[in-house]
């Protein structure tokens, strides 16, 4: 009867076997669901962010390129949301600011200064604004890959105990089809939603990490523009 219950003509029908599983089934097949809501939700929240953040960079080398001087580009990228260029900016340019208040840029000590000990406070000012910007862009990929790893194991679990159900319906005397189908559809099915929902999240995972990589490298970039743009400032003094 309960083979019957689970066909719709030749097919089977995955939700009623999941109604008629054991509890301990259910609860993994829960679990799983949970996982996989919890993993879309990320992949849309980082996609957008990842999105905007390249978009705002975009948005911000307008800016800084279109402006004169640095005051007038911190004033301009006020408005500007997150955008790891920005936040690479701020940092750099209250270091500068800092120097510029102890050291006379008109005498061309801030010059001299530069050149006789280097760029490294800028440069750790900027590693500063590049380190916080990838913890934004990191923030919950750790999840997403926990999700990732762990979901074929509980699927698993799932399969597990539903080939114990199947080797108890033997033990028992009903040596069967009726008998042990039901309990290895249950692992089947618990196995196939495990993959389900780790794939996606690790094929995304994958794919964030490799945007955030190209993210850095434009960082990088953008950092070393940043020092040049010093240079030539200070070479007009």
């Amino acid at each position: 009867m309960n083979m019957i219950r689970r066909k719709r003509g030749n097919e089977i029908d995955l939700f009623q076997i999941m109604l008629d599983s054991g509890i301990v089934v259910k609860l993994v097949l829960v679990l799983l669901v949970i996982g996989s809501i919890l993993s879309w939700a990320i992949i849309f929240s980082k996609y957008r962010q990842i999105k905007e953040a390249e978009e705002n960079n975009e948005y911000f080398l307008d800016v800084y390129r279109r402006c004169k001087n640095f005051k007038e580009i911190a004033q301009e990228s006020k408005r500007i949301p997150f955008s790891p260029y920005r936040e690479m900016f701020v940092h750099g340019h209250a270091e500068l600011t800092r120097f510029r208040e102890q050291i006379d840029l008109e005498s061309g000590k801030l010059a001299e200064h530069f050149r006789d000990f280097g760029f490294g406070a800028i440069e750790r000012a900027l590693k500063n604004g590049a380190n916080e910007s990838n913890i934004e862009l990191d923030r919950k990929l750790s999840v997403l890959a926990s999700i990732g790893s762990i979901s074929p194991f509980i699927g698993l679990f799932g399969t597990v105990w539903g080939i114990i159900d199947s080797f108890t319906g033997l033990a028992s005397g009903g040596a069967t089809l009726n008998a042990v189908a039901p309990g290895i559809a249950e692992a089947l099915v618990a196995t196939a939603i495990g993959l389900a929902v780790a794939i996606p999240a690790v094929w995304f995972f994958n794919y964030f990490s490799n945007r955030n990589s190209t993210l850095n490298s434009e960082m990088e970039n953008f950092g070393q523009d940043f020092l040049n743009t010093i240079e030539r400032m200070l070479a007009r003094k």
